[in-house]
Parts: structure tokens; sequence; C-alpha cells
């Protein structure tokens, strides 16, 4: 969030009735508190962190740094969200999931759903095969493109 933005926040919650606010973007989280004429500003962003720097020397070069295993990402075809939402493995709370690590289904069938503003929408696998992950907690957040699950 850019200065001015944040300037325009504060003078709009020091003009206003309002006593707190708080923003949540992308780049960090912003909570604006009026009390007794003065007001507390916070500002929490993500901060970047510098790799060590390391001085190779005679005794640096004898012992190799343990460098961390890359991640493979998963094999298969993934199934993406195709929206910014809740995902949910099963039509209601009590209900049996639509499916199962091992279960197998075919393009179209619906895999779970994803709550958008109040509207369930029901995605389907867009390929056939037999479902090797689930990538996603029920209830959790999604973003859009979000790999959901792994179908092989």
């Amino acid at each position: 969030m850019d200065l001015r933005k944040l300037k325009t926040l504060i003078d709009l919650v020091s003009e206003s009735n309002v006593s707190e606010l708080e923003i949540t973007e992308a780049e960090g989280k912003v909570r604006i508190v009026k009390g007794g004429g003065a007001s507390v500003h916070s500002f929490a962003a993500p901060m970047p962190v510098a790799a060590p720097v390391v001085v190779a020397g005679p005794a640096a070069a004898a012992a190799p740094a343990a460098q961390p295993e890359p991640v493979a990402p998963p094999s298969g075809h993934p199934v993406k969200s195709p929206m910014v939402g809740t995902f949910y493995r099963s039509a209601s709370p009590g209900s049996k999931p639509f499916v199962e690590i091992g279960d197998s289904v075919k393009a179209g069938e619906t895999v779970c759903i994803i709550e958008a503003m109040k509207i369930l929408n029901e995605i389907e696998a867009d390929t056939s095969g037999t479902i090797k992950q689930i990538l996603c907690e029920n209830g959790q957040a999604v973003e859009y493109g979000q790999p959901l699950f792994i179908i092989e």
C-alpha cells in the first residue's frame, strides 16, 4: 500500500465517526484506531529477507554448504480453481465428500464446491482419471488458478 493511500485512509478515519479501520491487501495489513483525539497507525508488510552473505575462504571451501532439495511438483494433471472463494469437499457439512483419494472420476464429474459471494459453484474434473492428491482442506480459502486436486 502506498503512502498516499495510507494518508487518505488516516484522514478519512479522523474526519469520520469510525473509530477503527482494518484493511488487508496483498502487500500487507493496515489497522487504524482512533481514540481520544489521537490516532494509532500500524502497518505490517512482508519484509524481504536477504540471503546471508558467505565469504569463501580456505576453511569454508572444505565444508560444502547444505542446500535444500528442490521440491518436485506433483505429477499428474492438476484441477485448478477457476475463481477465488472457499473450498468445500462436500455439498453440506454432514454429507459425504464428492471424491476421495483413489476414486476414479470422469471429465465433467463434480469434485468439489467453491463458494464465492454466497454462491456455491460446482467444480468439475476437466479430465478423466484417478484422484491422486487432494491439495486443499475443507473450508480453506483458495485463489484463482490454485491447484485443488491431482488426477492421474
